[in-house]
C-alpha cells in the first residue's frame, strides 16, 4: 500500500517541495546563520521594545559565557521555567550554544511538579522569574540543582512601561530576601566577563537539545528528548508549507515556550528563517486581539478556545486583519461550526485567507500535518508536511489499513523524537521500526486517510483531557487525589464547556467516616492546589457513595462523561429555548 499521501502540496503556491535539504547544525547555529544574513532586522518585539538579530546573538553569547562560568557543561540539563520574554529566548539558545539540554517546563507548575521535573531531568541549574522563586526554593534541597537564576520582567521594560508595571503587576510579587541563595539575572550576565574562551561547544544535529513533557502512552508525565535536527527540520517544513512567508514577517508568539507549538512553530521556526516574533508573556483574548492589530501581525497560531473568545470581543468589531497571511489552529480539534464562524470573521475584517488546522504530537515537536492554504476538506486535519509520513494501522500493530478505514495514526519523519528520557520501555512501546525502514511514532490517536492523502482525526485512544489547549492526564490527578486520607477512590473526567471546550471535574468516593461537606471539598481543593498546575485544577468535586464500574471492576469514566454531556446538552437546549 502507498504510505505517502498523494501530493496536494504540489502545483500550489509555487509547487511546494515534497522533500527538503535540512540544515545539519545546531539550533543556535541556524539562528546565527540568519543573523549574519539579516543583522539589522528585528528578531523579536517585547512590550514595545524591538531587538535586532545582531543584538539577539550578542546577548545569547553573553548568556552562554555566564552559564559556562557557573559550571554548566556539555550534556548538562538546565531547567527553563519562563514565560515568553527576552531572557527566555537568550537562555534557551545559550544552553544550546554551551552544549547543554534545555528542560522546558510550565512556570505555573505546582511545587511537586517542579520537583519532579528537576529530578527527572537531573537539572543542575534552574532559571525562572522572581514571582516563582518560593516554589523553586522550597523543593531545591530535594534536587541536584546547584544554581537558581532569577529573572524579572521589569528588567526588560523601557522606563515608562516599567513604571506602570511596578504599579500594577510588580506590586503583587513578593520580595525575595536579600540573602536568598540565588543569582539575579543582571548579576548572572555580569559573570560572563570572567569567561574568555571555550564557552561554545560543538554539537551535532542529532544530539539531544530540548526536553518537553507529555503523558506518553501511560498518562504518566515523561520527558521527550528532542534534537537540534528535530527543531531545525520543523522550522524548514513550516516555511516550505507557507511560501507566502517573507523574512521580516511578524508572528504573534503567544503560545508558551514549554509547549512544542509555542517553541517550535511560533519562535524557532521564525528565528531560524528571519521572521519577527511578537513575544507575549501573558495574554488574555482581549490583549491577543489588540496585539494582532497593533503590530499588524502576518501569522498567528492558537487553540480553538482562544479563537472562540476572539470572535466575541467587542474590541475586534472594527479590526483590520488584512495583514494576516496565515492563521493556524492546533492543540485541539477545530469544530466545523467554529471554522465557519472564524473564516467569516476573517473575511469580514478584510482578511483574504482561511484558518488552517494542523495536527501533531510533542513526540514530533508539534505539527506534522497541516491543511494546505488552497484546499479544505470538511473534518480533515490536512496532509503530512514534507518528508513526513503518516499511515493508519490496526491499533498497536503494523498492519496498514485501506483508505477510509479508521485505525491508529502513526507518524514518521525528521521531527520524530530521540526517546523518552530514562524510560526505555515506554520508548520501545511508542517508537517502533518497521520493515519499510522507517521509525514510527504510535500516537494512540484514531483516524483515517482518504484516497488523496488527507488525514481525519477521530479521537484519542489515550485517556486525556484537553482544556484550553493544555493536555491533562486523568490518571495523574487521580493518583494525587487518591493519596489524600479523605479519599477512597476518585475519577477525573472532562466535561463540556462553551469557552474551554472541556473542563476538569473530579468524582470522589470518600473514605469511611469522612463527611461529604464543603469543608471536605475545600480540603481536597487545597491538596490539589499544592500538587496540580493551575490549568489542570478541577472546576468541581462531586462526592458519590459509589462510582460506576465496568464488568472488569474499573471505574466506568465513560458513563460519567456521557451523563455530564447529556446534562450539558439539556441545559444548552433550555438556554436556546429561553
Amino acid at each position: 500500500m502507498e504510505i505517502l499521501a498523494k501530493t496536494p502540496w504540489k502545483n500550489s503556491w509555487g509547487d511546494i517541495p515534497l522533500t527538503l535539504d535540512y540544515f545539519k547544525g545546531t539550533m543556535f547555529e541556524a539562528v546565527e546563520k540568519i543573523a549574519e544574513k539579516y543583522p539589522k532586522n528585528v528578531a523579536f518585539d517585547f512590550m514595545g521594545a524591538p531587538t535586532t538579530y545582531s543584538k539577539l546573538v550578542e546577548e545569547v553569547k553573553k548568556c552562554a559565557k555566564s552559564l559556562k562560568t557557573i559550571g554548566v557543561r556539555e550534556g548538562d540539563k538546565v531547567t527553563i521555567a519562563l514565560p515568553n520574554c527576552p531572557q527566555a529566548i537568550y537562555v534557551f539558545y545559550a544552553v544550546n550554544l554551551v552544549g547543554g539540554v534545555a528542560n522546558m517546563i510550565h512556570p505555573l507548575s505546582a511545587e511537586n511538579e517542579i520537583e519532579f521535573y528537576l529530578n527527572e531531568s537531573e537539572s543542575v541549574t534552574a532559571i525562572t522569574l522572581d514571582q516563582f522563586y518560593n516554589k523553586f526554593e522550597s523543593v531545591r534541597h530535594k534536587t541536584k540543582v546547584l544554581n537558581i537564576v532569577i529573572a524579572s520582567i521589569k528588567d526588560e521594560l523601557s522606563k515608562p512601561i516599567k513604571a506602570g508595571y511596578m504599579l500594577t503587576e510588580g506590586r503583587k510579587i513578593k520580595k525575595i530576601p536579600s540573602d536568598a541563595p540565588i543569582i539575579r539575572w543582571q548579576e548572572f550576565i555580569k559573570l560572563g566577563k570572567h569567561c574568555f574562551y571555550n564557552y561554545a561547544v560543538k554539537r551535532n544535529a542529532d544530539d539531544p537539545a530540548v526536553i518537553l513533557y507529555s503523558g506518553g502512552t501511560t498518562g504518566t508525565s515523561k520527558g521527550i528528548v528532542l534534537t537540534n535536527y528535530n527543531f531545525n527540520a520543523l522550522g524548514q517544513q513550516i516555511i516550505a508549507t507557507n511560501p507566502m512567508f517573507s523574512p521580516g514577517d511578524k508572528m504573534l508568539a503567544a503560545m508558551p515556550l514549554f509547549h512544542g507549538f509555542g517553541l517550535g512553530v511560533c519562535v524557532h521556526s521564525m528565528l531560524s528563517n528571519g521572521g519577527r516574533c511578537v513575544l507575549v508573556p501573558r495574554f488574555t483574548p482581549k490583549s491577543y486581539g489588540k496585539l494582532i492589530t497593533k503590530h499588524k501581525c502576518n501569522f498567528i497560531a492558537g487553540v480553538p478556545t482562544l479563537y472562540e473568545a476572539l470572535l466575541r470581543l467587542p474590541s475586534m468589531e472594527k479590526a483590520d486583519l488584512s495583514a494576516l497571511k496565515g492563521v493556524f489552529s492546533g492543540g485541539d480539534s477545530l469544530s466545523f461550526e467554529l471554522k465557519k464562524k472564524l473564516d467569516k470573521f476573517l473575511y469580514d475584517h478584510h482578511c483574504m485567507i482561511q484558518v488552517r488546522e494542523g495536527y501533531g504530537t510533542t513526540e514530533t515537536v508539534t505539527a506534522c500535518c497541516l491543511t494546505p492554504p488552497h484546499i479544505y476538506k470538511k473534518g480533515s486535519i490536512g496532509i503530512p508536511l514534507p518528508d513526513t509520513y503518516i499511515k493508519i494501522v490496526e491499533p498497536n500493530t503494523d498492519i496498514e489499513l485501506p483508505y477510509g478505514e479508521e485505525g491508529e495514526i502513526l507518524l514518521a519523519g525528521p521531527t520524530v523524537m530521540k526517546e523518552y528520557m530514562n524510560h526505555p520501555e515506554e520508548t520501545a512501546v511508542t517508537l517502533r521500526n518497521h520493515a519499510d525502514g522507517l521509525r514510527w511514532v504510535y500516537t494512540g490517536d484514531l483516524g483515517y486517510m482518504d484516497n488523496e492523502g488527507f488525514i481525519y482525526f477521530k479521537g484519542r485512544a489515550k485517556r486525556m483531557i484537553i482544556t484550553s489547549g493544555y493536555n491533562v492526564y486523568p490518571a495523574q490527578l487521580e493518583n494525587i487525589l487518591d493519596s489524600h486520607e479523605f479519599v477512597q477512590m476518585s475519577c477525573i473526567i472532562g466535561i463540556p464547556d462553551p469557552y474551554k471546550i472541556k473542563k476538569v471535574k473530579a468524582y470522589v468516593k470518600l473514605a469511611q467516616g469522612v463527611k461529604a461537606n464543603d469543608d471536605t471539598k475545600e480540603a481536597l481543593m487545597e491538596h490539589c492546589k499544592k500538587n496540580v498546575a493551575k490549568y489542570a485544577m478541577p472546576c468541581d468535586i462531586e462526592f458519590r457513595d459509589e462510582l460506576p464500574k465496568t464488568l472488569v471492576g474499573k471505574v466506568a469514566y465513560r458513563e460519567l462523561e456521557e451523563a455530564e454531556l447529556k446534562k450539558y446538552e439539556e441545559s444548552h437546549k433550555e438556554t436556546v429555548l429561553l
